[in-house]
């Protein structure tokens, strides 16, 4: 191949990367610039956040969809807290005892920062009627009433029992009466007799008595005939007394409270319904069963202390609210329960808030991937959103198993922004599955994975870095620190025009360090510590491409660097190891054959191949029927396989590869094995851009450099990927020195003739190749295969490479 050839397909050491100086920055340390508040780069997702916060309608929540560490969570909480300061401060909310219907607790609304007030007063009216109460009933007034009432009734059964008594004196029998009981006692010579006595009278004596006695029990059952109403009406009364006491008592307690919340229908509503309650519950637990102070605390705050749900200040602004485990309960608040001799008992004491009561009237922040883990939750949380009300309840009661009686608080009216945080694939699996979705989360806030270089990019990056290592308490970067962090993270975003978005990665990078820095006893954080912080990463995380690359130097895994070999050529591949990526060149072989099975992907065939690998294999038929095979049917068996690969096989990277090893075949020409090469081809031969093409020229130059450099040695890239290439200091070094060289094709014929050492062979007017060029050899062998076979069998091959290549394109869909 002539050297003009070669020059021109290899890549200049300056385009190899984009370097970042201290000289594009107009400060020494980053202790000279402004804090940075905003998202870098991110203007798309800004806007789309600020109308979704903005806009009251109903359905309006918020998607924030990135990749982890693009800084989409930290800037959603940091606007929408500031945004939350400058809207109004919601109410604050109480559950309290509904008296006629306990399980069933009212819900009270009072204005913003008014709860903890309201529930003080209501712990102060508690005070003051343990301080009330029983000692009212002791007081001379009352107790005089009490004995009227008593004195009165006492009256007419003595009046009773008097005119009794003198009807039984004339009879000569003795009434007798205790607490409990009348009697009478027949007399003689006006003493009582005794059984012995009485049975010594005469039977016609001891008779009268009987009947005078009989006759005198129906008389006394006549005279207290009313006792029960006499009984009745001194009850009233004394119940009447003690209401009216109790009223009393209670007008100084309750009125200024009334007076003081009279403009709160709710709660003038509960001071009402417990005043009400009061008189049978100071009757009950003061006046019948007296309780001590400590016992009649607790009573009275069980059955009239509010429960708190949410409460805020005065001037607080709306709430946001992060719940980063978004159970059931920890949504939508629970019902705690009490045992009591085995059985659960509960009240409205025991409702417990959720987040969805601390975000009512602001904004809610969840992660999506947490939240969809826990059952029941998303599905309450869309009935939540559609229905405007927040529920508390237990979400097992439905399937029955909760035996035990339990409570159905009011419901609380919901207004709350919900912003879900999650990554593209959540979002779009939502899109399909969930129809609700749509209508309920309107705004999708999209972070970039990568930020375009404009003019105030690096500033603004630079001033990112300050606001870091400002909150962290870390020193400040040099300008050199910047420029490397500059190159690391367009390293990251595999781009020489853009920055990563992946600013979770970037910190990470700046705390080691700052760590070393603190180590060493630097005042300011360098490049040099950056770069110790990268090769501390990278010994810490290398152990798997270490023993891989001492595998190939030792022939274990076969790998050849020099010379030449037909049907086999070095590719370029990545493997990523948990954080860590890195690349590894793996030998790609071909085996060519008279028959009719066509290019047969043993890594499909053995299910290690997956569907993009499986798809670039099968458009090689495309590229070498149209390419080679125009005057007669293609009509070859031939094998591809990455060799020593035992694991799963994915991406089309390999095909340029895979197509330059198969030509090798045909033509049984030799491929330089200095060279590694990596790209994907479409059916007409044009070479695609791939990812990971920094790792993996720089795995193939570690394996080059162990064996000594020797000015042969480069890497194929697709011409697409020269504005993605990041490259490594060492391998700069070495393309500058001439020892390693970088080659960017952009059609396969160019690729082939790297390999070869010759010219491909470009088609005349006529669709014919230069003869004796590695094409024109590619042509006559597959015209000899298909003159060895009969035209029955080219037909039954194509039918049954037809058959495969349906069959083939339904398992990749």
């Amino acid at each position: 191949m002539p050297d003009s050839v070669a020059a021109s397909l290899r890549v200049a050491p300056e385009a190899l990367t984009r370097p970042f100086t201290a000289e594009q920055f107009s400060f020494t340390s980053t202790d000279d610039l402004e804090p940075f508040r905003g998202v870098l780069g991110q203007e798309r997702a800004v806007d789309a956040l600020q109308f979704g916060v903005a806009m009251p309608r109903p359905g309006y929540n918020v998607f924030v969809m990135g990749e982890p560490g693009t800084g989409r969570f930290s800037f959603a909480k940091r606007y929408l807290k500031t945004e939350a300061k400058r809207l109004r401060t919601p109410s604050d909310w109480v559950y309290v005892n509904h008296f006629d219907e306990p399980r069933n607790p009212k819900a009270l609304e009072l204005p913003p920062g008014s709860a903890s007030a309201f529930i003080a007063d209501i712990g102060g009216l508690i005070d003051n009627l343990l301080a009330t109460f029983p000692a009212v009933f002791e007081h001379p007034s009352y107790q005089q009433k009490k004995s009227a009432i008593d004195r009165a009734f006492n009256h007419r059964y003595d009046r009773a029992l008097d005119v009794i008594e003198r009807l039984a004196l004339e009879k000569s029998i003795a009434l007798y009466r205790d607490s409990s009981n009348i009697a009478f006692t027949p007399m003689l010579e006006g003493k009582a007799l005794d059984e012995a006595e009485f049975s010594q009278l005469g039977e016609a004596e001891r008779e009268r008595f009987h009947q005078d006695i009989a006759g005198l029990e129906e008389r006394l059952n006549e005279e207290l005939a009313s006792l029960p109403q006499w009984k009745r009406e001194s009850s009233n009364q004394l119940r009447q007394l003690n209401e009216e006491t109790i009223t009393l008592a209670l007008q100084p307690l309750l009125g200024p409270l009334s007076q003081q919340y009279a403009e709160n229908a709710g709660v003038c509503g509960y001071l009402q319904a417990m005043q009400v309650n009061l008189l049978r519950t100071v009757v009950e637990q003061f006046v019948d069963e007296p309780k001590n102070d400590a016992v009649a605390r607790k009573m009275l705050e069980e059955q009239y202390a509010p429960s708190l749900v949410v409460g805020h200040g005065a001037s607080a602004g709306a709430p946001v609210a992060f719940e980063p485990h978004p159970t059931y309960d920890n949504l939508f608040g629970r019902i705690e329960y009490s045992t009591d001799q085995g059985a659960l008992y509960t009240s409205y004491r025991q409702l417990r808030p959720g987040a969805l009561h601390q975000a009512n009237g602001g904004f809610l922040i969840l992660e999506a991937e947490k939240m969809l883990a826990e059952p029941f939750v998303w599905e309450a949380l869309k009935r939540a959103l559609q229905s405007r009300k927040l529920k508390m309840e237990s979400p097992v009661g439905e399937y029955g198993r909760l035996a035990t009686v339990t409570l159905a608080p009011e419901l609380i009216p919901l207004q709350v922004k919900v912003v879900i945080v999650g990554s593209r694939q959540v979002y779009y699996a939502l899109q399909d599955h969930d129809p609700d979705f749509q209508e309920m989360f309107r705004v999708l806030v999209d972070f970039d994975e990568d930020i375009a270089m404009g003019e105030d990019s690096l500033e603004q990056f630079a001033q990112l870095l300050k606001t870091r290592t400002s909150e962290e308490g870390m020193a400040p970067l040099t300008a050199d620190a910047v420029a490397r962090l500059a190159t690391y993270s367009a390293r990251l975003a595999e781009h020489q025009g853009r920055l990563s978005a992946k600013i979770g990665d970037l910190f990470q990078l700046v705390s080691e360090a700052d760590f070393i820095r603190q180590v060493a006893g630097a005042s300011h954080t360098d490049a040099g510590h950056i770069e110790r912080a990268l090769k501390a990463k990278a010994t810490r995380t290398g152990r798997v491409s270490a023993r891989i690359l001492d595998d190939m130097l030792a022939g274990i895994v076969l790998i050849d660097t020099d010379g030449a070999a037909v049907g086999k050529c070095n590719g370029l591949t990545v493997l990523e190891v948990g954080d860590s990526a890195f690349g590894v060149p793996a030998r790609i072989s071909a085996t060519v054959y008279p028959g009719g099975s066509g290019i047969v992907d043993i890594e499909r065939e053995v299910n290690l191949g997956q569907p993009i690998h499986s798809k670039g294999v099968m458009i090689l038929t495309g590229y070498l029927g149209s390419r080679y095979a125009q005057e007669f049917p293609l009509a070859i068996s031939a094998s591809i396989a990455l060799e020593q690969s035992y694991g799963y096989v994915d991406g089309d990277s390999a095909s340029l590869g895979e197509a330059c090893t198969l030509i090798s075949a045909l033509s049984k020409k030799p491929l330089k094995q200095c060279f590694a090469i990596t790209g994907s081809i479409n059916q007409f031969g044009e070479v695609q851009a791939v990812g990971g093409v920094n790792e993996k020229i720089e795995g193939f130059f570690r394996l080059c450099e162990a064996r000594g450099l020797t000015g042969e040695h480069g890497a194929i890239i697709p011409k697409a990927n020269v504005a993605t290439l990041m490259l490594d200091e060492r391998v700069l070094k070495a393309v500058r020195e001439g020892k390693f060289h970088v080659y960017a094709v952009s059609q396969a014929d160019e690729a082939l003739s790297l390999l070869v050492g010759e010219l491909a062979g470009a088609p005349d007017a006529a669709g014919q190749f230069p003869a004796g060029s590695v094409n024109a050899l590619v042509v006559e062998r597959l015209r000899a295969i298909a003159e060895m076979l009969s035209e029955e069998e080219l037909k039954e091959a194509e039918k049954e490479h037809q058959v495969d290549a349906l069959a083939e394109v339904k398992r990749c869909q």
